[in-house]
């Protein structure tokens, strides 16, 4: 195995954990349109959104700022980290929303706005990970739910407060359903999403390529999602063949290739703590076999 340097600083995560496993995997970016269309049905919290950003113009630009703030606190130092988290804060505590109905003015860094575009991110790189083949048991999916109370602080909330594994989440979403509602700000977010302004000449590939990618992610929602938003998805076992065999399909891209994209935090992370740390599935089903082995991983 590549040599491990044990002088640089791992981050937050660090090398040993699922998120930094999981994080390096192609279908992240399935998962992150999941959660864009999830999130959208909260009306306070895409209100905030639709309010605070020219959304319809700039909505790629929202999706890798993401993007960003994901690579950086996975595989960034602990200080890129947690000055990737105070920018958040405090750009966030800067920013407001009105409803349309009460003229009630409230902040977007509500905890309850925070927790729930938290769960809808978590819950979907999950969801997607699991449903398109990556390696990750029940434990480990416990482990990685349990890691992001690190991501929770980062943006502002109290750790206490965020569920610690895939009950709690579960419990979560119960509890938040009956707040769930497609308004006007969810169908611009789902008609954009289908049909992202682009060049004309771009316009065969958006159909061919980025259309599919949208609907792929929009028929891994839950169904109450299909229900509010009022489109039908496939049967949910032609979704799962369809997940999968995108996830292979992405994963024969060769790492390497797909890691030299803009901002490369994974190479980076190579070149500060040593060529055995990349990120790859077969780490994690190697210690799927330790944890699932019965009297061990109870501490997950």
């Amino acid at each position: 195995m590549a040599a491990t340097r044990t002088n640089g600083d791992p981050g937050l995560f660090g090398p040993d954990s699922v998120t930094w496993q999981a994080h390096g995997d192609p279908m992240m970016w399935v998962a992150g349109i999941r959660a864009l269309y999830l999130q959208a049905l909260h009306p306070r919290a895409v209100r905030g959104v639709m309010q605070n950003s020219d959304f319809r113009r700039d909505a790629w630009g929202r999706l890798m700022r993401t993007a960003g703030f994901v690579g950086t606190t996975t595989y960034g130092t602990t200080e890129a980290a947690e000055r990737a988290g105070a920018r958040v804060r405090k750009i966030h505590s800067m920013l407001g929303a009105t409803d349309p109905d009460t003229g009630e003015r409230y902040g977007v860094d509500e905890p309850a706005l925070l927790l729930w575009v938290h769960c809808a991110e978590i819950g979907s790189y999950l969801h997607v990970l699991r449903r398109s083949g990556f390696p990750l048991t029940d434990a480990h999916a416990d482990r990685y739910v349990a890691e992001h109370l690190h991501s929770a602080r980062l943006v502002g909330l109290d750790p206490a407060s965020v569920p610690a594994n895939r009950a709690e989440l579960a419990a979560y979403f119960a509890r938040v359903r009956p707040e769930l509602a497609a308004g006007a700000d969810a169908h611009d977010v789902d008609d954009f999403l289908l049909r992202p302004p682009t060049h004309p000449l771009l316009v065969p590939a958006r159909g061919l390529l980025w259309r599919r990618v949208a609907r792929l992610a929009y028929d891994s929602l839950p169904p109450y999602a299909h229900e509010l938003y009022g489109r039908s998805a496939p049967p949910p076992a032609t979704v799962t063949r369809r997940l999968r065999a995108t996830g292979t399909l992405l994963r024969l891209v060769p790492a390497r290739l797909r890691w030299q994209l803009p901002p490369k935090h994974i190479l980076r992370a190579m070149a500060r703590l040593g060529p055995g740390v990349r990120p790859a599935p077969y780490k994690i089903g190697r210690q799927a076999a330790i944890l699932d082995r019965p009297g061990e991983g109870a501490a997950d």
